[in-house]
């Protein structure tokens, strides 16, 4: 029984992760096609139609906005649009935290790229896996941190969510972990990178207590 239900939890580890992204990126096409697909029949006749044109379609409009956006009037008609969604209340919340973690995710030449980091506790024995998210508070309202802190993104393992906390940079030790590795480590409680300890470790100290947090 321990065997069969080891098999299956192996099986399932393997194949979920795979499932799931594959669900998306099809829940994402098919969205594509079925909106897009409404606008192309419209325009052409059935028997014009050929499916996965509407997908295509879609991928199309997405480079060609690309385009468009490094044109100065478009930026300005965008700017003028930013401005007026900004100004209608919980539309200016909903639309600035999708700009801005957008911008965050596509990255700049202003915007330096996010880094991984361990946050020091207290005295520093206890630390907490990041990710600086802004390595300068410079233009944020007073109050929000002082010369020299940084802002951390500190994820809770298991959940899709987190904290963003403000912090010295002398608080914070470099990781040479790419964002995504970091996430990841972070979300899984760091069971992707366990490893068993040695046979001649001993998991507790001598007593069979845990050390105390207190001193």
């Amino acid at each position: 029984m321990k065997m069969l239900r080891k098999l299956f939890l192996g099986g399932l580890v393997a194949v979920l992760p795979l499932a799931l992204t594959v669900y998306v990126v099809y829940w994402i096409g098919s969205t594509a096609e079925a909106f897009f697909g409404r606008v192309l029949k419209a325009v052409l006749s059935e028997r014009h139609y050929v499916p996965g044109m509407g997908l295509v379609l879609g991928v199309v409009l997405i480079f060609a906005v690309g385009v468009l956006i490094h044109l100065w009037f478009v930026r300005r008609l965008l700017q003028w649009g930013n401005r007026l969604l900004t100004r209608i209340p919980l539309v200016k919340t909903l639309y600035g935290s999708m700009r801005d973690l957008m911008s965050y995710f596509h990255g700049s030449d202003e915007q330096p790229a996010s880094h991984a980091a361990m946050v020091a506790l207290g005295d520093g024995q206890a630390r907490l896996l990041g990710v600086v998210t802004r390595s300068s508070l410079e233009g944020l309202p007073e109050g929000m941190g002082s010369e020299g802190d940084v802002a951390v993104f500190v994820p809770m393992s298991y959940q899709m969510g987190g904290f963003t906390i403000v912090v010295p940079r002398s608080r914070l030790t470099p990781v040479d972990l790419s964002f995504q590795d970091a996430m990841r480590l972070a979300l899984t409680a760091y069971m992707a990178a366990a490893k068993p300890a040695p046979e001649d470790e001993p998991l507790l100290p001598q007593g069979g207590q845990p050390p105390s947090l207190a001193k």
